[in-house]
């Protein structure tokens, strides 16, 4: 994927005809490419489709362990710190001795969801990520909550690949502390932070 141009704007150009003349020079510069040179800003979607960013924030994973159980450990971390409160989760006890919690419910209400990445910062467990998945149709609301166990079989569909993720970024600290400060203020609770499973 090339490099995006950046196009500084001069917000001093006094009104008259000569932003006009740049304005239509410019349109004509990008007809004559697209028409003469075929560089068309257009894509013939749904039969192309446009690369995006590594970093890109699509709809939500939910990774598993080797296993074939979801990372996810209940900590509500992503729940508390979603600014959209879209997120809701209920726990349930796992019987292994090194993993104490697990969720029974995980939905995502995508309608509601921004997509701004929070969640995935907050994850001490990586459990959560997000595709590069921007397809978002459904004819009802209930087919857009998303639940857990459709949340993990996106792992094994992702044709776009994986987008924002924790290891590409070094944010994850101060919005894990954001959220835990909130958890504790609003809800009185001080979550021990989860062993990391490999």
């Amino acid at each position: 994927m090339g490099t995006t141009k950046v196009v500084t704007v001069d917000r001093d150009t006094k009104p008259g005809v000569y932003p006009i003349l740049l304005g239509m020079a410019l349109t004509f510069s990008n007809m004559f490419q697209t028409m003469f040179r075929r560089k068309a800003s257009t894509i013939q979607f749904p039969e192309q489709k446009r690369n995006t960013s590594g970093r890109y924030r699509g709809i939500h994973v939910l990774t598993q362990r080797m296993d074939g159980t979801p990372k996810c450990v209940a900590c509500y971390m992503c729940a508390t710190v979603c600014p959209a409160e879209c997120i809701y989760i209920e726990a349930g006890e796992r019987p292994e001795r090194d993993i104490e919690k697990y969720p029974t419910r995980f939905e995502i209400d995508l309608l509601r969801c921004v997509y701004c990445g929070f969640c995935v910062d907050a994850c001490p467990e990586e459990a959560i990520i997000m595709s590069r998945e921007n397809d978002l149709v459904g004819t009802t609301r209930a087919e857009l909550v998303i639940d857990r166990d459709r949340l993990m079989d996106r792992g094994k569909l992702m044709e776009y690949g994986t987008g924002y993720r924790p290891d590409e970024h070094d944010v994850r600290r101060p919005v894990r502390v954001a959220a835990l400060e909130r958890l504790e203020r609003e809800h009185g609770i001080v979550p021990a932070m989860p062993r990391r499973s490999e």
